[in-house]
């Protein structure tokens, strides 16, 4: 006699983070459509069971976890279309970066995720517009970029750009990077404001500096074979859980960067606001990475992020 279908999901944040609490709306959903044909368990954080950030990509491709999220940064390397959207300054407003994702761009993102991998996307978790904070001083303009020491994600694409602002860039896990942040090895790291506070830089940093540079968003995925495997009621619950979550997700962000923004000056940390002369130069000294990108991905994948 078979027994219902195990359902593990898993992400790398508490269970208070918006990802967390989407994840549980997605096993609730199901949960309720399905009765005792499924059996939902969640992992929280895998960071404390001894993985690192990264590792959801594996835990869940090999199908110890069912679906899992990350940010797409992190699949660069195997997919390097998702290059285009780890670009800096490519969405100005969240309406146009999640028209973008839930659109042609996302849909083609996806089918290229599925031909390198053997992942099924199901949907983008929002993880939103990244921040700078740092331990030295202010960024107020390029010249406080000089020398500075900053963690990014595990991107080419990222590492050029703060190359580019004249920082030092390390591209590498979470995990490490947390640890480097304390030490002092690192000055700097890029964050939404929520991730900052989640995983505690703003104790570490005085300044931080609004600067949106980075659009990033989460694919959310299962293992192909398994899902394809899985009657197709599942599959269509799943599916409709999924996008009911994201869109909840994302309408959580805006409450968990107001929050933070408390946090931060709870901790008498100093938040600065980038002026428009600033973001013009920052912009200006990163705009050859866009122009070697429209060559390198060509106009029609460029043609397809919405205007404003």
């Amino acid at each position: 006699m078979h027994g219902p279908i195990q359902i593990r999901m898993g992400g790398y944040g508490p269970p208070t983070t918006s990802f967390s609490r989407a994840l549980q709306r997605i096993g609730e959903r199901i949960a309720t459509e399905l009765g005792d044909a499924v059996d939902v368990k969640y992992v929280w954080n895998i960071i404390d069971f001894g993985y690192r950030a990264e590792d959801i990509l594996w835990l869940t491709e090999s199908g110890v976890l069912t679906l899992g999220y990350q940010s797409s940064s992190y699949l660069t390397d195997r997919v390097p279309e998702l290059g285009l959207v780890d670009l800096p300054f490519l969405f100005v407003t969240n309406a146009q970066a999640r028209a973008a994702m839930d659109g042609a761009l996302g849909a083609a993102l996806a089918n290229v995720i599925e031909a390198r991998t053997s992942f099924r996307i199901l949907g983008w978790f929002e993880n939103g517009f990244r921040h700078i904070s740092n331990r030295l001083r202010p960024i107020r303009d390029l010249a406080d970029f000089a020398g500075l020491r900053i963690r990014v994600l595990p991107s080419e694409v990222q590492a050029r750009t703060f190359a580019a602002l004249g920082a030092v860039p390390w591209k590498g896990d979470l995990t490490d990077a947390l640890a480097m942040l304390k030490d002092g090895r690192l000055d700097a790291q890029e964050n939404p404001l929520a991730n900052t506070v989640t995983y505690g830089a703003h104790r570490l940093h005085r300044f931080h500096t609004l600067t949106s540079h980075f659009y990033v968003s989460r694919p959310v995925f299962v293992p192909r074979a398994q899902f394809d495997a899985w009657p197709e009621a599942l599959q269509r619950s799943l599916r409709a859980a999924v996008a009911e979550a994201v869109v909840w997700q994302r309408g959580e962000t805006a409450h968990e960067h107001d929050a933070a923004r408390l946090a931060l000056e709870a901790e008498g940390c100093e938040l600065e606001e980038l002026s428009a002369a600033a973001r013009a130069s920052f912009v200006a000294a990163v705009q050859p990475l866009h122009d070697e990108a429209r060559r390198v991905y060509g106009p029609q994948l460029f043609g397809l992020i919405p205007e404003l």
